[in-house]
């Protein structure tokens, strides 16, 4: 326990002594560990999104007019064996224009049809995986039989409506975000191990003669090395805390207002998100702390 008190006395009169690197330390580690924490709130928000659209996410295949039910159960059972298929659902053509009366801002458009039908019947499909709704939708237009029943048999791929493109779109943007954060991350931190190696190096620097007269005496590496890494950590504890700070009162003023300003988009974290990510930063900034006093005295001290 005195070996311990006496580390965080000598961390604090360290950082007291080297007030501008161990400063320069903290800031680094802040701002390092702040813009993590942005990504990190930006990606649970993202993943929600993402989720949003995913569940949006199906295939609507149109079946010509005069089908019989026993073609349309036999498609439908070839389609619910595909792989990444949850569900399958019939529409009738009567079925479609009711529900494009109930959607439509302008229902007397159904009104001047004068009893005309225009609209298909339709299988709808329900996917479990929606990154796999392109693998789908080339079974469902390779199959020979919605080639027959299909209401375009020149072109079944016109036959199948499932936004092809804005599904591509989202998924390639979602992964170009995970790759851009990934490499801020890696590079932050990277960061942030510098301004607490050259912290550590100045505090050995300093300390130099003092070291020299523990090592006559018989001080044991332990003892020596102690107050050092409890100086990374103190630094790397402070920035975390900052960090945290600043990302609580993001949590608490900016965020509620963007949802405001954006109802229609899915943007709430929940409290337990931002707990575990308060968590990760914490312990983050720590490993950092310790990592970097551990390099800057393997290279510095010789003990």
């Amino acid at each position: 326990m005195s070996s311990f008190l006496y580390f965080i006395r000598q961390s604090l009169q360290g950082f007291r002594r080297h007030m501008s690197t161990s400063l320069g330390s903290v800031i680094t580690i802040f701002l390092s560990l702040f813009i993590i924490g942005v990504f990190l709130v930006g990606g649970a928000v993202v993943d929600n999104i993402v989720k949003s659209v995913e569940s949006e996410v199906s295939i609507t295949a149109y079946i010509a007019d005069g089908t019989s039910d026993s073609d349309i159960q036999q498609f439908e059972q070839y389609v619910r064996g595909i792989d990444g298929v949850a569900s399958v659902s019939f529409t009738t053509k009567d079925e479609a224009l009711e529900s494009f009366r109930n959607m439509s801002s302008n229902s007397s458009i159904v009104d001047e049809l004068d009893g005309e039908n225009p609209l298909p019947a339709s299988v709808n499909v329900e996917l479990s995986d929606p990154q796999q709704v392109q693998e789908v939708a080339d079974s469902i237009a390779s199959n020979s039989l919605f080639q027959r029943i299909c209401d375009e048999p020149s072109n079944p791929q016109n036959s199948l409506k499932y936004g092809q493109k804005t599904v591509e779109r989202l998924f390639s943007v979602t992964n170009y975000i995970r790759y851009i954060g990934v490499a801020l991350v890696v590079l932050l931190i990277f960061i942030a191990l510098v301004f607490i190696n050259n912290t550590i190096r100045l505090a050995i620097l300093s300390r130099r003669k003092e070291i020299a007269i523990m090592r006559l005496v018989g001080a044991s590496n332990g003892f020596i090395r102690g107050p050092f890494l409890m100086e990374g950590a103190l630094d790397a504890l402070i920035g975390s805390l900052l960090g945290v700070g600043c990302l609580e009162l993001l949590r608490r003023f900016a965020l509620p207002r963007l949802q405001d300003a954006l109802t229609f988009l899915p943007i709430d974290v929940s409290g337990g998100m931002f707990g575990i990510i308060y968590v990760s930063l914490i312990v983050a900034g720590l490993i950092i702390g310790l990592i970097g006093s551990a390099l800057a005295m393997r290279r510095y001290l010789k003990v």
